[in-house]
């Protein structure tokens, strides 16, 4: 991040960082309904952006392109995330690219999966 960039952001990094810690404490209430374990542990969520005014963009993915909530995942995840107190508009964008694999699964994910 440049100098300009920092200087001319609306949002501190303290402030941004408990905005974010927020953000993943929401995604976090998001579940695959065939996999007992959250979304973002899971390793769906690809990227997350913030704006200045607290907009927030979500890149995700699900574990197979053909996941029977395919349609439904997106809003979901943009519900839960709306509840966060502050935040602007929300949108999530569904890719497949890169495909989701089990390497993006947290330590907790495979140890709720007994994947070790």
């Amino acid at each position: 991040m440049s100098e300009t960039a920092t200087q001319t952001s609306a949002l501190s990094p303290q402030e941004l960082d408990e905005f974010t810690s927020k953000l993943v404490s929401a995604l976090k209430t998001v579940y695959d309904p065939e996999i007992p374990v959250d979304i973002y542990e899971l390793g769906l969520i690809y990227k997350v952006d913030v704006s200045d005014e607290k907009d927030v963009a979500v890149d995700m993915t699900l574990t197979a392109p053909n996941c029977p909530v395919a349609g439904e995942m997106p809003g979901m995840v943009q519900a839960a995330l709306e509840k966060v107190e502050g935040i602007g508009k929300v949108s999530v964008n569904m890719t497949f690219d890169p495909p989701w694999t089990p390497d993006r699964m947290s330590e907790e994910a495979k140890l709720e999966l007994n994947m070790f």
